[in-house]
């Protein structure tokens, strides 16, 4: 004879032990935490890109598909590695972009600042990191700024498909105790983080050749945030503070 499972056989919050619920809220507040930073992270690494301050859809156009009006050099001066370098030798280094990066103008004071400012990490050794060690290799970096190029896309995709999958399983996994109704709600904050991510990667590829995408992929990394708040709050809320908890353990 088969047993029917019960219908309501998947323990809430309310009726897990102590420890799970510790467990649980330990995971959440780590994880919280890491997703906290890679948002700020975010928001360094690409906002500037297009001159002004903030995180824009025409910064991730730009960072993705590239700008027939800048360099990948300039890119990375106006964004992640303005507060890298004192102000005046940045607009020194822009100015010297914009007057045509002549080999001679940077034998005169140019090299003095990348090799004081920059070459403790763009010295060649990080084969991720552009190098910046003599003229020629600066020269690459001054050409017109095609985007992220394929490689470095490809490997940022599986780290960001393998890691946020991981992510988003674990806080899913939680948030599938808490009492939420109707039950459709609960299950699209489950999905929406898993559909988001496809989302986002994928738009990286198109935007490269058709920049309205870029949308798509502000979108998606809008509602990875949602979601994952939303998540993140419900669960700490009826784990520790909601009206049944607090009635279990009067």
């Amino acid at each position: 004879m088969n047993e029917q499972i019960p219908k309501n056989s998947y323990p809430h919050f309310e009726q897990l032990p102590t420890s799970l619920r510790a467990l649980f809220s330990g995971a959440l507040m780590v994880v919280g935490l890491g997703y906290l930073f890679a948002a700020l992270y975010v928001f360094a690494a690409h906002s500037g890109a297009d001159g002004e301050p903030g995180l824009s859809v025409e910064d991730i156009k730009i960072t993705y598909s590239g700008s027939s009006e800048t360099t990948a050099l300039e890119k990375a001066l106006r964004g992640p590695m303005s507060g890298m370098l004192p102000r005046r030798d940045l607009e020194t280094l822009i100015g010297w972009i914009h007057e045509g990066a002549g080999k001679r103008e940077f034998k005169a004071g140019i090299e003095l600042i990348i090799e004081t400012n920059c070459l403790s990490c763009h010295d060649g050794s990080n084969p991720h990191l552009s190098n910046l060690d003599g003229y020629e290799n600066v020269a690459v970096t001054v050409e017109q700024d095609t985007g992220t190029d394929l490689y470095t896309l490809v490997r940022v995709s599986h780290i960001h498909l393998f890691g946020l999958t991981f992510i988003f399983f674990i806080v899913g996994f939680i948030f599938s105790h808490a009492h939420v109704r109707p039950p459709w709600l609960k299950i699209l904050l489950i999905v929406a983080p898993f559909a988001g991510v496809i989302a986002d990667v994928l738009g990286w590829y198109v935007t490269k050749v058709f920049t309205p995408f870029a949308w798509i992929v502000l979108i998606a990394g809008f509602v990875n945030g949602i979601a994952f708040a939303a998540m993140w709050t419900i669960s700490m809320y009826q784990m520790w503070l909601s009206k049944a908890y607090s009635a279990r353990v009067a």
